[in-house]
């Protein structure tokens, strides 16, 4: 009668200790996607940059106007995720859309780990992207922006050139020459010192590393700044995002250009990694074409 009463308690036993094992387990958290909105806003919005006082401002400009690219990645009812790429600097941002009867506006943070973080004010208005940006640090040079972005593919095209219409001056780098005059008399004279700027050939528009195999003798009497120039157009066709001033001054105003990453080495193709390294060597021992320019 006891094995009978044993028998019949074990399984009653072991439906218990399964039961108490439940009980202990951790609950599983139920997770829920939020669906995402207005894809039809996703991707690169890319435009100027620029300070309410550019018009009023009488000293350099350099640091005034630049290209911001806005990469909006994902947008749901609570977040909005999207990066921010301007003078070479790549931020993350993170915010919210509000939607008000078809009204659409952004708020994007970024970080505020760097020195030029800040906060995007964005509205959509027909197809542009406009609203103004404030740094978090106030005592910064320019501490707000406003901008104006419109939708803009990104996509590498290997045959893509620098405009001919343009001169390619290095603004950001001069030398101070002295002029000598000779007077009628005979006697010399010291003018004041002038500043003279560096300056790109012609060759920039006629020669592509990207699309052709270059020699040393395509390249053997070129100026420094072009052979730059012609190595750092491989970088801007793939969306390279230069953080030196003489590049963004050069690549920024043209409309091909997107800035999207701050790292391209893995998209180069062959044929550019051998160019570039040819365009190196020759570099180091290149000289620049120094003259006086009016600006």
């Amino acid at each position: 009668m006891k094995k009978i009463f044993l028998l019949t308690l074990f399984p009653v036993l072991m439906l218990s200790c399964r039961d108490a094992k439940k009980t202990n387990e951790p609950k599983k958290t139920v997770q829920i996607v939020q669906p995402e909105i207005h894809k039809e806003l996703y991707g690169f919005w890319v435009g100027n940059f620029y300070t309410t006082d550019e018009l009023e401002y009488e000293g350099d400009m350099i640091d005034a106007l630049k290209k911001l690219s806005i990469n909006i990645k994902k947008i749901t009812k609570d977040t909005v995720i999207a990066q921010s790429v301007v003078s070479g600097n790549s931020r993350p941002l993170l915010g919210k859309l509000s939607d008000d009867g078809g009204k659409i506006t952004f708020v994007l943070n970024e970080p505020g780990t760097e020195k030029y973080d800040g906060k995007f004010e964005i509205t959509l208005v027909g197809d542009t992207l406009t609203g103004k940006w404030n740094a978090y640090k106030k005592e910064l040079k320019w501490p707000e922006k406003e901008f104006k972005l419109l939708k803009k593919k990104f996509e590498y095209n290997a045959d893509l050139m620098l405009p001919s219409e343009s001169n390619y001056v290095d603004w950001s780098d001069h030398k101070m020459v002295k002029r000598v005059d000779t007077l009628e008399d005979g006697t010399i004279d010291s003018l004041e010192a002038n500043p003279f700027y560096r300056s790109a050939s012609e060759q920039i528009f006629k020669l592509n590393a990207s699309t052709t195999v270059l020699k040393e003798d395509d390249i053997k009497n070129l100026r420094k700044l072009d052979l730059q120039i012609i190595k750092n157009t491989i970088f801007a066709r793939h969306g390279y995002a230069f953080k030196k001033q003489t590049f963004r001054n050069f690549f920024d105003p043209v409309e091909w250009y997107v800035p999207v990453k701050n790292n391209v080495d893995d998209d180069l193709t062959p044929i550019e990694n051998k160019n570039i390294k040819l365009l190196d060597r020759f570099t180091k021992y290149a000289e620049d074409n120094y003259d006086a320019f009016g600006r």
